[in-house]
């Protein structure tokens, strides 16, 4: 499993020009999913994310987490996140997980995140979405957790 994790002050998705998730501030999570991903990836990703320490104390330190300062997680599905553009020009995905597991994988994610902060908005999966979003710092992590159980990478 892969994140993109970005601290902002404000973001929301839209598609087909409706807004289906918004935060007022909190963490932007693009979120990708290969095919040997399951409940472990999933539990310790939405276990990770409200405890990470990227939110700045009255010292400006990055020393505060979205469970210390409130706020809002805005999911977004991005398999891409899986490309692989060493070779040629034309990134490949064969890395990511097919679309029909990467949905269960996705659906089941919103569940144990949910589980673990009150505030998840999301996007809707396979669909073309624009996201739109004010990165505060800017502070911008990447996330991996491989299905080993090896933790992060």
């Amino acid at each position: 499993m892969r994140c993109v994790v970005q601290r902002a002050a404000r973001a929301e998705v839209r598609v087909a020009g409706e807004v289906t998730g918004r935060i007022d501030g909190g963490l932007v999570v693009l979120a990708a999913f290969a095919a040997d991903d399951g409940e472990a990836e999933l539990r310790w990703m939405a276990k990770k994310l409200p405890a990470l320490r990227v939110f700045r104390d009255d010292q400006d330190r990055m020393n505060l987490s979205l469970a210390d300062v409130g706020g809002g997680i805005l999911l977004i599905s991005q398999f891409t996140l899986y490309g692989d553009a060493r070779k040629g020009n034309r990134p490949s995905f064969t890395a990511s997980a097919p679309p029909e597991l990467a949905r269960e994988l996705y659906t089941r994610f919103v569940e144990i995140l949910s589980e673990e902060w009150p505030t998840v908005a999301q996007g809707v999966f396979g669909a073309m979405m624009e996201v739109s979003l004010v990165n505060d710092g800017p502070v911008t992590l990447i996330l991996d957790r491989e299905a080993d159980g090896g933790g992060p990478t």
